[in-house]
């Protein structure tokens, strides 16, 4: 097995350049803050950016809780790659993961400014000095399920070289802020819960969204609707648009994982009629119409 290392100072874009990096050189594997990730999978590990201060980062990205180096090493042994890329901030760094992960120490070393421009290194600092953010090279549906309650944004990395025709031309990765980020945690009130699952309800066949509960459990939430809808309209076939609007919405807006959205129907009510033709017909029209009758 080959290790590569991709070295560079905190915040200079490596977690941003770690898919195409392992894309280039053949990379099956990468190894970031903790995580074991394939493609835009996280296979095993636990994120650094997840930890509650930065010296408890530090020691995750180090793997030196002999339980969470021994999860990584089995997912590694099952995976058996080729070549693995790993990332931190010194050759050092990488070779004190490599120990203790079971690898041997990297036969590669690429720095970040081999593979970044000034410019972009200068705006990946910015970004995490000014706005606490950070990038785990993973999809943000991998991501949700170890950031509860966290706004995260999504990039895409494109690829230029495809192992296979029928490959995918970009990987997603996300962005986020860590736990020890000096911005704090993110609380949703369930009140704002409500009142976006009502906004998120206006679908049509429906003509109030009904009683709305809600129930959170860490970073997922399962919602409660008994909404009303109009008669005429498949229920069931309105109920499941609603189920899938809530939850895209909701999990868009506020970072949670939506784990249910359960819509009970108790109530049907006859749909708007049209108004009458004439109800709002100008004034200038009805003398109109009273002169040609006069004629």
């Amino acid at each position: 097995m080959e290790v590569i290392a991709l070295v560079g100072p905190a915040g200079t874009g490596k977690s941003h350049r770690a898919i195409v990096v392992a894309q280039q050189c053949g990379a099956d594997l990468i190894v970031d803050d903790g995580l074991l990730i394939r493609g835009d999978r996280i296979l095993a590990g636990i994120s650094a950016k997840r930890q509650p201060t930065r010296l408890a980062a530090i020691k995750t990205a180090l793997f030196t809780d002999p339980e969470h180096a021994a999860e990584v090493r089995a997912a590694l042994e099952a995976q058996s790659p080729e070549r693995i890329l790993i990332l931190g901030t010194s050759p050092g760094m990488v070779r004190r993961i490599a120990e203790r992960l079971g690898l041997p120490a990297p036969q590669k070393i690429i720095t970040i400014d081999e593979v970044s421009s000034p410019k972009e290194m200068r705006k990946a600092r910015y970004l995490r000095l000014h706005h606490g953010k950070h990038v785990i090279p993973a999809s943000t549906m991998e991501v949700r399920r170890t950031f509860p309650n966290t706004l995260i944004d999504s990039l895409k990395v494109f690829l230029r070289k495809h192992p296979a025709p029928a490959a995918k031309t970009w990987v997603e990765q996300s962005v986020v802020r860590p736990t020890y980020s000096e911005y704090g945690n993110l609380t949703i009130a369930e009140a704002a819960l409500h009142a976006l699952v009502a906004h998120a309800a206006r679908v049509p066949g429906v003509a109030s969204p009904g009683r709305i509960g809600t129930e959170a459990h860490g970073g997922t939430v399962v919602v409660h609707l008994e909404p009303v809808l109009y008669y005429g309209n498949n229920l069931h076939h309105v109920s499941r648009v609603l189920q899938r609007q809530i939850k895209r919405q909701l999990e868009e807006l506020t970072g949670m994982s939506v784990a249910a959205v359960n819509v009970l129907v108790r109530r049907v009510i006859p749909p708007p009629q049209p108004a009458e033709a004439g109800r709002h017909r100008s004034p200038s029209a009805e003398g109109r119409e009273a002169a040609k009758s006069q004629g």
